[in-house]
């Protein structure tokens, strides 16, 4: 459906297109060249936006409260328990800015089905057997492409991100597509970078062998 990754040129905002389906061939030829649906309604818009931003695991900068949160103990971080509650659970949050959510039940669905087959992950975050935070997305080679996060207590998606990129680092991922440039994700250690740097990540290590596992 899209072209080779040096041939896709973004237009205003980073769109590259617009139509298609969320199919699972469909979903990870598209995050294998650097793209992503922005939701799942028909006619679908796809983006890839230039810089892009992403958080190398070594870099994550966990705070003074964050670091007090972990070592108290009170909230356990798991991975895989609950994939499409944590989706539905993001899709729920109000944004800043937004109205509605872009994440659809197709999209769940869809996701889902990436998620039965080891490529979408999640990471819960329970506090008294509740689930408090999370995040999720698809884990290609050695790269994580972040779709969305959310809480419900405080820090907690903060805990659930650190958590990834500690496992992230320990299986030699190289980054956490964060797709697009927030105030937010800088405090945590992501950075802007060029389109086509980014393009060359993957290039190298979106193709490699799966590292979620390893």
């Amino acid at each position: 459906m899209f072209p080779r990754r040096e041939r896709v040129k973004p237009g205003p905002n980073g769109l590259v297109g617009i139509g298609g389906d969320l199919r699972p061939k469909t979903l990870i030829e598209a995050y294998s060249k650097g793209i992503f649906p922005w939701d799942g309604d028909q006619p679908i818009p796809w983006y890839s936006p230039d810089p892009r931003m992403i958080l190398r695991p070594e870099d994550f900068r966990a705070n003074r409260a964050l670091r007090k949160l972990e070592r108290q103990g009170r909230l356990e971080v798991a991975f895989d328990t609950r994939f499409a509650d944590v989706m539905r659970a993001c899709a729920a949050v109000p944004r800043e800015g937004q109205d509605g959510t872009w994440i659809t039940e197709g999209m769940v669905r869809s996701y889902g089905t990436l998620h039965e087959r080891g490529i979408a992950h999640s990471v819960e975050v329970y506090e008294d057997g509740a689930l408090v935070g999370g995040l999720y997305g698809l884990a290609l080679g050695r790269m994580f492409f972040g779709e969305s996060m959310f809480h419900t207590r405080r820090d907690a998606s903060k805990l659930a991100l650190w958590t990834l990129c500690e496992r992230l680092r320990v299986r030699g991922f190289v980054a956490v597509d964060c797709q697009q440039e927030t105030p937010h994700l800088a405090s945590l250690g992501a950075a802007p970078i060029p389109r086509a740097e980014f393009l060359d990540l993957l290039a190298v290590h979106a193709d490699s062998p799966d590292q979620w596992g390893a």
